[in-house]
């Protein structure tokens, strides 16, 4: 069977290296899913899940990542994150509060640029909580 090879990485560490059947994950323009011998590609990828279906178990691997840039060659699959986050990491009470903050941020900003900021920050809190969630229940 043909697998691909996946690295995740962020600015602070290898989040993921393996092999790996499938890989999905949030494009800039839609939800992305990769098989081995994929036609190369590069596109920007937005704040969610990255989903990896291990080549040697077929166990998933879950990584929140706040958005990056995606590489696909036929045979490999890099994932370069603004930040990653391991899914069994993630801390939903945690995520909640930065939504908050972020939220009340928009509230209270006292120019475009402020708001912008928080706007930001609300929406990868946003996808944080969602993709965590989304893992808990498998």
């Amino acid at each position: 069977m043909a697998t691909l090879h996946v690295d995740v990485v962020s600015a602070e560490e290898s989040i993921f290296s393996g092999e790996a059947k499938f890989v999905a994950l949030p494009g800039e323009m839609g939800e992305l899913g990769i098989y081995p011998r994929h036609t190369p590609l590069i596109t920007r990828i937005k704040p969610g899940a990255v989903r990896i279906i291990r080549a040697d178990n077929d166990a998933e691997e879950f990584v929140f990542v706040a958005g990056g840039i995606l590489e696909v060659q036929p045979g490999t699959v890099t994932v370069l994150a603004d930040t990653a986050i391991r899914g069994h990491d993630l801390d939903e009470a945690k995520a909640n509060e930065a939504k908050q903050r972020a939220e009340e941020a928009m509230k209270n900003a006292k120019s475009d640029i402020d708001f912008a900021k928080a706007q930001g920050e609300f929406a990868t809190m946003a996808a944080q909580i969602a993709a965590l969630r989304k893992f808990r229940k498998k």
